[in-house]
């Protein structure tokens, strides 16, 4: 499939004061950044495949008339029934398909020159599954080298939605190398690094809908 998982975020409160947890239990965080138009900003933990954003609504405002505005970041925040997830998919470099790999609409943000823009999943509209980005052009803007990147690597990602697939995106990208998507009651995201090596798990709720096994 020409899909390679890039990263992955969670819509958190403001500030993201729960990132401070990922720092007590040794994880190094990188720099943050925000989205020019899109309303948003972020703190960012990299580990050696991949990167875990925790992004939040710093301009409602911005969120919901900008560029962004059809990710519905603002009402996501405001919406407890609302996905808090999202995932970044790059293709593969050894596949020059310029076919998109599921069916939506394209993002221009301003934080990228045209025509450097997102594909964005047609279930963008549906709150209550994850939001799913596809970048044509094999690097949205993570860093490389990082400095602060972390050693593990990303194994598996776990999504549980409570919602259908009404667009099918879903199922596509479930198709993607280390990641599942899989039906629940509750929205959550389990993160396993380095196959769970070390044997540790630390869940975040409530304060974030996060497990994390490293």
């Amino acid at each position: 499939m020409n899909l390679k998982l890039d990263h992955v975020f969670i819509l958190v409160e403001p500030t993201a004061q729960v990132a401070d947890r990922l720092l007590e239990h040794g994880f190094r965080e990188g720099p943050s950044n925000t989205h020019p138009g899109q309303g948003t900003a972020n703190r960012r933990f990299y580990f050696a495949n991949g990167m875990l954003e925790l992004i939040w609504v710093q301009d409602a405002d911005e969120a919901r008339n900008g560029p962004g505005r059809n990710l519905h970041f603002s009402e996501r925040a405001d919406n407890f029934t609302a996905s808090p997830f999202g995932a970044i998919f790059v293709p593969h470099k050894d596949n020059a398909s310029s076919d998109m790999p599921f069916p939506g609409w394209h993002y221009q943000p301003d934080y990228f020159p045209p025509p450097k823009g997102f594909h964005v999943g047609a279930n963008s509209q549906n709150l209550r599954e994850p939001l799913c980005f596809y970048f044509p052009f094999h690097d949205p803007g993570v860093p490389r080298p990082q400095p602060e990147r972390n050693s593990q690597r990303i194994t598996e990602v776990v999504i549980s939605t409570p919602s259908t697939d009404t667009h099918g995106v879903l199922a596509l990208v479930s198709k993607c190398d280390r990641l599942s998507i899989q039906s629940a009651r509750e929205h959550l995201m389990e993160i396993t690094l380095d196959h769970h090596a070390l044997k540790h798990t630390q869940d975040f709720r409530p304060a974030m809908p996060l497990i994390l096994h490293w």
